[in-house]
């Protein structure tokens, strides 16, 4: 029988990447499979170029939440619930520990549902809603625990195969399936050309957060001495709301970044096309890991060890001696991400570059 299975993994950006070896995983156990994904809207473009998925089910939690009374949501929440339901799935893996992402895989009518054990989950109360609870490797990184919820769906070791991108350790080798669609190509080449780009680095400065990201003056010196030292272009990625940053890095460059509006799947083709990426712990950085760029991730209150770039051609800069390893979103970086200089990372580029072979 043709196994009918569900990923939940709703976002963000780097956790989906995380996430993506399941996807290859699952396929190569069961070739013939319905493996489908249900993903926050905003996301479902990243999923779309994953050659794995039959199907990509987006949904729209946050307006949901902001709309709860209306009934033109409840319409929203029954029609996707119609739509689970209808697949008839044996299985559902929720990647994300959440109550709504537990409650939407009980939702879907899946007969079995694995997910983390309690203490395993972000919020406990997601446990009510599995058959199946999987205790993760302990100090495992965040890829290896999305695994073990892909073995107690049947797939092992035998069905994680080889890519190009290299664990932490150098051992350990993963798929993640990402396609790049040739309009996107296009695209990106032609905004490249308009800016007279050949060869560049990319800078991601944002995070989301104000403690994962490095001071943007310390972008601006590393920009300056990266485009003297190598003779390439500069590329800034700025994500939503992050605007200000590409006004403030510009008033101290030599030399204007170049910056272009990009779609996720735009992205995408642009990071393939980078001699190095540098940025915090953020989407675009696993992102970078997950297609083999050369990457060099900067590294505050978050740890490394579960959330670094899982790739054999990235270096992360981590003053741990200072570091206390939180994930509450603080507006201000702490004493271990402001103690990085720019001469580190510009050390850490150069050994990134020479892992990559370059």
């Amino acid at each position: 029988m043709t196994p009918r299975l569900l990923i939940v993994r709703l976002g963000s950006l780097g956790d989906i990447v995380h996430a993506l070896p399941v996807a290859a995983a699952l396929r190569a156990r069961f070739p013939e499979a319905r493996l489908d994904w249900l993903v926050e809207a905003r996301w479902w473009e990243l999923i779309e170029l994953n050659p794995e998925i039959t199907n990509v089910i987006a949904v729209d939690t946050r307006a949901w939440r902001r709309g709860w009374l209306r009934a033109g949501t409840w319409r929203s929440v029954a029609g996707i619930i119609g739509i689970l339901r209808r697949a008839r799935y044996d299985g559902a893996l929720d990647l994300q520990g959440l109550y709504k992402s537990a409650a939407l895989a009980w939702l879907s009518g899946a007969r079995r549902r694995y997910g983390f054990d309690y203490g395993f989950t972000r919020e406990r109360s997601a446990g009510l809603f599995y058959t199946d609870w999987v205790r993760p490797p302990e100090n495992a990184h965040a890829i290896e625990m999305n695994l073990s919820l892909a073995r107690a769906a049947g797939a092992d070791e035998a069905h994680l195969p080889g890519s190009f991108a290299g664990g932490p350790d150098g051992q350990v080798r993963l798929q993640f399936p990402l396609q790049t669609l040739p309009e996107d190509e296009a695209y990106v080449e032609d905004q490249l050309r308009r800016h007279d780009v050949g060869e560049f680095f990319l800078l991601s400065p944002g995070g989301g957060w104000g403690s994962k990201c490095w001071p943007i003056g310390r972008y601006v010196t590393l920009h300056n001495a990266l485009a003297h030292r190598y003779g390439w272009r500069s590329v800034m990625n700025v994500g939503p709301g992050e605007e200000h940053l590409l006004g403030e890095f510009r008033a101290g460059a030599r030399t204007s970044p170049v910056h272009f509006p990009l779609s996720l799947r735009q992205l995408v083709a642009l990071v393939r096309r980078a001699r190095v990426f540098v940025g915090g712990d953020t989407g675009p950085l696993h992102l970078a890991a997950a297609l083999g760029t050369p990457a060099v991730g900067l590294y505050g209150p978050t740890d490394p060890a579960r959330n670094g770039p899982y790739s054999s051609r990235a270096v992360v800069v981590h003053h741990r001696e200072l570091a206390t390893i939180t994930y509450r979103r603080e507006a201000r970086p702490g004493p271990a991400l402001l103690a990085i200089t720019v001469e580190e990372v510009l050390a850490a580029v150069e050994r990134c570059l020479e892992a990559a072979g370059e």
